[in-house]
């Protein structure tokens, strides 16, 4: 017994710790956006995940993408939305977060930010540092709608460079 302990610390200390750590449930399960195809991973801190009545769910990595997901698929009716708390990158109900739209942090899919937190003390401390305002769920995804088109051609335009520096 003694020996099996030796050996699996041994093997435990060579494996790297960040090997170790199991993504998150939802990100395993979609670790693409649906809308867009970016690493919902590497984007954990403002990816969503979407609920529907019928018990499919859409993981995206954006409100952006969240809203296209929502217009897209109109005839069915979401039930919960998450999102990725700014900090912490846990999933919290996206109707109750505070969320910071605007600042000097780049957005996700967007020219205009908008992040989730969990507390309005944590809005205020990003606020502090970045700039931005509070707002609430439906003024984010009103944002993330009236935004659609400019967001849309810059993500055009981005795709665009990137193609023609391939070539």
């Amino acid at each position: 017994m003694r020996l099996f302990l030796l050996l699996l610390f041994g093997f435990l200390m060579t494996v790297p710790t960040n090997s170790l750590a199991a993504a998150p449930a939802d990100i395993s399960q979609a670790p693409a956006c649906k809308q867009c195809g970016m690493d919902r991973g590497k984007f954990n801190y403002s990816r969503i995940v979407i609920e529907y009545e019928d018990g499919s769910t859409a993981g995206s990595c954006s409100l952006h993408c969240a809203a296209v997901e929502l217009a897209n698929s109109i005839d069915k009716i979401p039930v919960m939305v998450r999102v990725a708390e700014y900090d912490s990158k846990e999933l919290i109900d996206a109707e109750t977060a505070v969320w910071v739209m605007g600042g000097n942090r780049k957005g996700v899919m967007t020219g205009q930010a908008k992040w989730a937190f969990a507390s309005k003390a944590a809005a205020e401390r990003f606020i502090a540092a970045n700039g931005g305002s509070i707002v609430d769920f439906d003024a984010a995804i009103k944002a993330a709608y009236d935004d659609m088109y400019q967001d849309t051609k810059m993500i055009r335009e981005f795709k665009r460079m990137k193609r023609s520096q391939l070539k």
